[in-house]
């Protein structure tokens, strides 16, 4: 494989980004740019190729990669592993925020669609609580907790805190299964029955839980669950 350097200056991975935009690069070349340097008898296309190939070819799959695995490819080090993930976070977050806040949330393919780029992704469990008006329209996305879900942690207090500072109409919770697979477990049915008890009591009920996998989701409302 030639060198960028062999290659004329119309062709690098930089000038046909100034002049085509980032679409006309592959993405070896894209994350090539975001190493900005070569190594010693490879240039950064070439490493960025071979750390995308050890991944599947799955940007998902890199992005999940911890630290330690990165930095053991040759030619990458750790300020270039790094930089992966941070760009890998920054395109997740730029996908977040192409969801629509205003749009109304009136099933799980609602949630589903609002909180896949945000979740999706994540080697952890996190679990939200998204506040809604009386249109269903999203009035605050709250973060309870992140890390292994249990009951300790999802604590009704937590839950509706914010709900009733926010005079929420109804809430729906969401959660992610690092796995790939929206299942809902035990401890997530449990969970589940806690909080819509709590929310009898306070009058704020809970639409729905929506369990977010690889590209599908579980709705408890639907399945029955709630």
């Amino acid at each position: 494989m030639p060198s960028v350097l062999d290659l004329p200056a119309a062709d690098r991975p930089r000038e046909r980004l100034r002049a085509l935009g980032p679409s006309a690069l592959t993405t070896s070349e894209l994350l090539g740019l975001v190493f900005g340097t070569s190594a010693p008898g490879r240039s950064a296309t070439e490493i960025a190729a071979a750390v995308i190939s050890r991944a599947g070819g799955s940007l998902r799959r890199l992005g999940q990669l911890p630290l330690a695995t990165l930095t053991d490819h040759p030619g990458l080090g750790e300020v270039r592993a790094l930089a992966i993930q941070a760009a890998l976070e920054l395109g997740r977050r730029r996908a977040a925020e192409g969801a629509d806040e205003g749009a109304p949330m009136r099933g799980p393919r609602d949630v589903w669609r609002f909180y896949a780029p945000r979740l999706e992704g994540l080697t952890v469990e996190e679990f939200h609580v998204a506040v809604l008006d009386a249109q269903h329209r999203l009035e605050r996305d709250v973060l309870v907790s992140r890390g292994i879900l249990n009951s300790s942690l999802v604590h009704p207090r937590e839950v509706f805190r914010e709900a009733i500072a926010e005079r929420a109409a109804s809430l729906v919770l969401v959660h992610n299964h690092p796995s790939g697979d929206p299942t809902p477990s035990a401890d997530d049915r449990t969970i589940t029955a806690q909080l819509v008890a709590a929310g009898r009591l306070l009058d704020i009920p809970i639409q729905d839980h929506v369990v977010i996998g690889r590209g599908r989701f579980v709705s408890f409302a639907e399945t029955g669950l709630l």
